[in-house]
């Protein structure tokens, strides 16, 4: 069973309904055992766990697995939290790395260390430290990784050559893509030169920070660390992406529907876009995709984004299943599919290393390789403090889209944002 959820609708939905949903009884009588698995992001992880499901019938035949799915990581999130007041909660859930800090801090997930010993050497079954930190947060393993990404270009290799560009030396710094786009919408006919996601969350806008060598707080985390410079340059170039670059005001799909199409030069997106990307644009154009430019080139890094499944059921035997369901989705095996399905990166090492998994695939699909030499200057996905971080990433997208919408200056939306965020961070003492 499948249900999608979305915003309105799981603020609708009684308490009666979301305990069918979120937490199926135990059927005794036959012997097995049900549990409910939520993940985000259906139109680019629904491949993956379709195939992850079939895999994981075949090999624990007496699991019955009911998904709950939400749009985004954000609604994801919302729901969560809801039913965790309820004691409604699904027994295993799909987080994004940014929102695993809250559901450590407030005791529903449940620290994974104690199962991991269990099962002996982590790292031999590939969750090298790496891997593991990217689920670590409040003292705990609150989380293990099950897909990574780093934010890539892809571009219409058919606009660039038509103004001028070449496909085979795209630009790397951000002057040379701002000149590429304004030439690519000067073509006209209703062509546009780039987009980049701003929408949804802070990790795009990340992107642009850590480029700059910035850092959204403080090293203390009692202020903003987006106030200053690298801060101000950030906000700057997204000002720029519209001014000169001719960046038109769209929603997320309505982009990536004009790139389908051929008239969208260049998105800037997360490399797990990239099956839905060649899928959607087939043999309309020759598809390609590069590194993002990052503006410093010893400090700039970029955001590792994506999603860790977190335990929170209590029942024993529904924990024992879903961790059986965690177990397998980051196994080698279901890296492979998750991988293969997506674009995003594996986060188990073994499906890395040996060439029956990966190996083999990245040498085939050279369109996945740009986001793997970003790897080195990956760091993590910075998680906010406290009860009030939903709120904090929906109020710079917010202030975002005043740049936008080009209805405020970057200099006015920085100090508007750095006040807006500080007055939603924990008061310590």
């Amino acid at each position: 069973m499948t249900m999608t959820i979305g915003r309105r609708q799981a603020l609708l939905l009684s308490a009666g309904t979301l305990a069918g949903l979120a937490a199926p009884r135990l059927s005794r009588a036959q012997g097995n055992t049900e549990i409910t698995v939520h993940y985000a992001q259906p139109y680019i992880y629904k491949e993956a766990y379709d195939a992850l499901l079939a895999g994981f019938a075949k090999a624990e035949p007496g699991i019955k697995v009911n998904i709950v799915t939400t749009p985004n990581y954000e609604e994801g999130a919302q729901l969560i939290l809801r039913q965790a007041t309820t004691n409604q909660l699904p027994d295993l859930s799909y987080q994004g790395f940014n929102r695993l800090r809250v559901f450590a801090e407030r005791g529903i997930a449940q620290d994974l260390t104690p199962l991991l010993a269990q099962e002996g050497d982590a790292a031999a079954q590939g969750y090298t430290p790496n891997f593991l930190a990217l689920g670590h947060f409040g003292g705990m393993q609150a989380g293990l990784a099950f897909a990574a990404s780093n934010p890539v270009c892809f571009f219409n290799a058919d606009l660039v050559k038509r103004a001028g560009g070449d496909p085979d030396n795209f630009p790397t710094d951000w002057n040379g893509v701002l000149d590429l786009a304004a030439r690519i919408k000067r073509l006209g006919d209703g062509n546009e030169g780039l987009w980049f996601t701003w929408t949804g969350d802070d990790w795009m806008f990340s992107a642009l920070l850590f480029g700059h060598g910035g850092r959204m707080l403080s090293a203390d985390e009692r202020d903003v660390g987006f106030a200053g410079p690298e801060g101000l340059g950030a906000l700057r170039l997204l000002d720029r992406m519209v001014k000169e670059g001719g960046m038109p005001n769209l929603t997320a799909p309505a982009a990536r529907q004009a790139f389908a199409a051929g008239k969208l030069g260049m998105i800037f997106q997360t490399t797990a876009q990239v099956r839905g990307a060649l899928a959607s644009v087939g043999t309309s154009f020759p598809l390609r995709t590069t590194t993002m430019p990052v503006i410093d080139r010893e400090k700039g890094r970029l955001p590792t984004g994506g999603a860790a499944g977190m335990l929170t059921a209590k029942d024993p035997a529904k924990r024992e299943a879903a961790w059986k369901f965690l177990r397998y989705s980051t196994s080698p095996e279901g890296q492979a599919m998750m991988v293969k399905a997506t674009g995003y990166l594996p986060c188990n090492q073994l499906a890395i290393d040996r060439p029956e998994y990966l190996s083999e695939f990245y040498r085939e699909n050279p369109l996945f390789l740009p986001a793997v030499k970003q790897i080195p200057i990956s760091v993590p996905w910075y998680a906010f403090p406290g009860s009030n971080s939903v709120r904090v990433t929906q109020t710079m997208v917010d202030n975002l889209a005043r740049i936008v919408e080009q209805r405020a200056t970057p200099e006015q939306v920085q100090a508007d944002m750095a006040a807006e965020v500080r007055r939603l961070l924990p008061r310590r003492s």
